[in-house]
């Protein structure tokens, strides 16, 4: 039987992304100044390495001096500011030796407006009212969209795109993060992703496994978009070709949180509400920061806090996602138009400490098959329950590092692994001043 729909195997929850922006990443923003802080991700505990775009940037209309690094000229070259095409198969290479994955960041929503493409295929794009390429956003004024599915385009675009992917899978590339994937066809990703992964139907297995990630969006934009009559998959319909998708549809709750809007059982509530909704091999990244994002240190400037949040986003089911920096505690946000490298000097080594020992933790705990629940004791205060077959872990966040005392019905009892202790929570306790994990066996 020949499959026309992808089968999707569930990953291990370990499988945990470090971000890179490359332009950003270190003050000479290249491939080779980056391979060597591999060893430091290696360090860390992360698996994969997922960069940012490394392609050409167009000149028509960008935005900053610079221009963004998703507003791409030519998908088949390397950006001369990141170095060369060898450099890049250098950097392959080093990320394979250290043990690694890597992931590059796949942009087929737009292009910049001189593109390549767009020079070449004018009919693959949508049109404006004069007849001119257009876009979906007025917003992202530095780009134009693609148009799926005009007839020009699934007879051109789709084979164009996919023959891309493949060229630097074959180049060695282990995976892809698809920018807004939401705004592409589903049944484009999905014959992308039978191409690629080489679906073997006598095995059952990919003959070239290769890992999918979406960037999904959040709900208020998918629903904007449909709105003013365009297309746009929801976080559900899209893994039927992806493995992983980005929590938009959640962190949309958590910036109301955040905004005094929303207590955080909404959220919680969300999260449990996806792993029904959700296919079976379906599974979150959770992140607090990324590129797109403010960082974690800026927006709980109050380190306990920052330690409370950091538990609670690694202790979820899902994949724990790290932009670069994000373990040092550093709260400056790099320009994605400017070169504005990361102030490494900045960096608490009080903060790394505990974000380090934090993701051991909880990625060894994520080695257990376990369920998930949560108990509120009031604002911010949390208690975060994974229970297996025969040990639980409970995570008790502090997230507005609230002082006085709870009220905990019943009795936790087991070894408190952050200070490798006994510690026993019943009745009235003080709370901590930012979190608790918690290991207690069953009975």
């Amino acid at each position: 039987m020949n499959h026309t729909h992808p089968v999707l195997h569930k990953i291990p929850e370990t499988t945990a992304l470090y971000q890179i922006y490359l332009r950003n990443y270190t003050k000479e923003g290249t491939f080779r100044s980056a391979i060597s802080k591999l060893d430091e991700i290696k360090q860390l505990g992360c698996s994969w390495v997922y960069i940012t775009p490394i392609h050409p940037i167009g000149k028509q209309n960008r935005k900053g001096s610079l221009g963004s690094p998703y507003a791409i000229q030519d998908y088949r070259a390397i950006n001369p500011e990141l170095s060369t095409l060898a450099d890049f198969q250098a950097f392959i290479d080093a990320v394979h030796n250290a043990g690694l994955k890597l992931m590059i960041d796949v942009v087929f929503n737009h292009t910049a407006p001189d593109s390549v493409l767009a020079q070449q295929h004018p009919e693959w794009f949508m049109k404006a009212a004069n007849g001119s390429a257009g876009r979906k956003c007025a917003d992202w004024s530095d780009v134009i969209d693609f148009d799926y599915m005009s007839n020009a385009s699934q007879s051109g675009l789709w084979n164009e795109l996919i023959d891309t992917l493949d060229y630097w899978r074959t180049l060695g590339v282990d995976g892809f993060r698809c920018d807004v994937a939401s705004l592409i066809p589903v049944d484009f990703w999905e014959q992308a992703r039978l191409h690629i992964n080489r679906y073997n139907d006598t095995t059952a297995r990919d003959d070239r496994p290769t890992l999918w990630l979406a960037e999904s969006v959040h709900p208020s934009f998918i629903i904007k978009l449909r709105e003013m009559g365009y297309n746009a998959w929801s976080d559900p319909e899209i893994h039927r070709a992806f493995d992983l998708s980005y929590d938009y549809d959640g962190f949309e709750i958590l910036e109301q949180v955040w905004a005094g809007q929303k207590n955080i059982t909404a959220y919680l509530d969300h999260v449990q509400l996806q792993q029904a909704l959700y296919p079976a091999s379906a599974q979150k990244i959770r992140f607090l920061e990324n590129h797109d994002q403010k960082r974690a240190a800026w927006r709980f400037k109050d380190i306990d806090m920052l330690k409370a949040w950091t538990l609670f986003y690694q202790f979820l089911p899902g994949h724990t996602f790290v932009y670069m920096g994000q373990e040092w505690g550093i709260s400056d946000y790099p320009s994605l138009f400017e070169k504005q490298p990361v102030p490494w000097e900045t960096k608490n080594n009080e903060f790394y400490t505990f974000f380090t020992h934090c993701f051991s933790l909880t990625q060894q705990i994520k080695t257990h098959k376990t369920a998930f629940s949560y108990t509120a004791y009031g604002d911010g205060i949390i208690l975060l329950t994974r229970r297996g077959e025969h040990t639980q872990w409970h995570a008790l966040c502090n997230l507005n590092a609230h002082k006085g005392y709870i009220t905990i019905p019943g009795t936790i009892s087991g070894k408190e692994l952050f200070e490798n202790k006994h510690i026993t929570l019943s009745g009235k306790i003080m709370l901590p001043e930012n979190c608790l994990l918690i290991e207690e066996a069953l009975h």
